[in-house]
């Protein structure tokens, strides 16, 4: 750890400010909100720039871009032993929404309250990408004769999966990504100053039951939609939990909780409070565990609907009245599911790789305890990156509360913390 020293906290507090600064330029919500990666990139390269070999440093710098304004950078100090190699990824340059009449500062510039940094993306992601950027600028500076190669990699358009080949999926395919594969791999976008060994993956839901709209004084003559939709939801979530249940490997990584399907949203297409309605959907979203796959789930929701289907005479029913079936009209309720495509698989990190040991002892002799969890939030990229053979680890120093959340904010006592972490990991994978 002498080799790097401890964090310049001045310098880190100004490129932080400058990056918050640019937040409200880098909200990803398209297509209302397109980011402008390269308004944060402009001034890490302004950082680390002095340092690089065009100024007769060490940094290696890159700065690739698939969409124009949307950049990643790649920074490597070399070290001296070829094949000898780690890495930091996943510092995100852009920043989730934030509605300034909703919180009570402004998100888009930096302020500070004793230890605390608030802003847009002082947890998520920014403040990574100004502590990364303040470790390779050290290394930099400092020039310590290292055996592994140090590798950052800043990264676009982390926050949304809907536009693709923008930043790490792109930088993945291209092959710029390749020799990172020869050593450990630690993603820094999780939270509390822990390594996060696992999160879940993710399916979005959409039911949709159709019945037959009628007055609500002839409730006989009517199938009720809302009630079809609420019973199927019921059965489909048994059938689920039976199908899916807590698995062994969950206690080993420490989730906080099993695989789930709950609803999250309702819509019907409106009427008056007499009518009983003849359409109505119930959206959802399955939080899956990494020991499971989302197509066996898929399959198995799908298999539900259409057995449900078949036999909806005997789904249960609400009232001596109640039915899904109306055979003198010859009509049927019926159900139908559907699957957003953009499917997110969770992650079981390596508990044998040596990343995840140096990792937790360079935790414990910083933080003074380690204590790896697991949650089935999700963390985009990471598990494309582990099926092409990266070694994957998850840590990260923001506040997991204020993740997207109104009045987000860090802790400067805990990126300098991570400072040392990071220092710590380099000289372990010294030995």
């Amino acid at each position: 750890m002498a080799a790097i020293g401890e964090m310049d906290t001045e310098a880190f507090v100004s490129l932080l400010r400058k990056l918050i600064g640019e937040s409200k330029y880098v909200q990803n919500n398209p297509p209302d909100l397109v980011p402008e990666e390269d308004r944060v990139g402009r001034h890490v390269l302004e950082a680390l720039e002095p340092y690089g070999v065009e100024k007769g440093g060490p940094l290696i710098i890159q700065h690739v871009s698939y969409l124009k304004g949307r950049g990643n950078i790649i920074v490597e100090y070399p070290g001296t032993v070829e094949g000898k190699i780690l890495s930091f990824v996943g510092c995100h340059m852009d920043v989730v929404t934030a509605n300034p009449e909703e919180w009570d500062f402004d998100p888009f510039s930096l302020s500070i309250e004793g230890d605390k940094l608030c802003g847009r993306g002082t947890t998520d992601c920014l403040g990574h990408v100004a502590l990364i950027s303040e470790l390779m600028r050290r290394l930099g500076e400092l020039k310590p004769k290292l055996k592994s190669s140090v590798v950052a990699v800043f990264i676009a358009n982390e926050e949304n999966s809907s536009v693709l080949d923008v930043g790490v999926d792109a930088l993945v395919k291209q092959g710029l990504l390749n020799k990172l594969r020869d050593g450990p791999l630690f993603w820094i976008d999780t939270a509390d100053k822990q390594p996060c060994i696992g999160t879940g993956g993710v399916i979005t839901w959409k039911l949709h039951a159709t019945g037959k709209l009628f007055h609500s004084g002839l409730p006989h003559k009517a199938i009720n939609a809302l009630e079809l939709c609420m019973e199927a939801l019921e059965e489909i979530q048994k059938r689920f939990y039976n199908d899916f249940p807590a698995h062994p490997k969950e206690e080993l990584y420490q989730f906080a909780t099993p695989s789930t399907m709950k609803p999250t949203q309702w819509s019907y297409p409106g009427g008056g409070l007499n009518q009983i309605p003849g359409e109505c959907t119930i959206s959802g979203d399955v939080r899956l565990t990494p020991f499971y796959s989302c197509a066996d789930v898929v399959k198995k929701l799908k298999e539900y609907v259409d057995n449900i289907n078949a036999n909806i005479e005997k789904l249960k029913t609400r009232g001596p009245v109640s039915k899904y079936v109306l055979p003198e009209e010859n009509l049927r309720g019926r159900l139908s599911i559907e699957f957003d495509e953009m499917m997110t698989s969770g992650v079981a990190c390596n508990l044998d790789s040596p990343g995840f040991h140096v990792l937790c002892k360079a935790t414990k002799d910083v933080v003074g305890y380690v204590k790896p969890y697991s949650i089935t939030g999700s963390l985009p990229l990471i598990r494309e990156l582990q099926d092409e053979g990266f070694d994957v680890q998850t840590t990260g120093y923001g506040i997991m509360a204020t993740y997207h959340a109104k009045n987000e904010y860090c802790l400067l006592s805990d990126f300098q913390q991570g400072f040392k972490v990071f220092a710590s990991i380099i000289a372990q994978l010294e030995g």
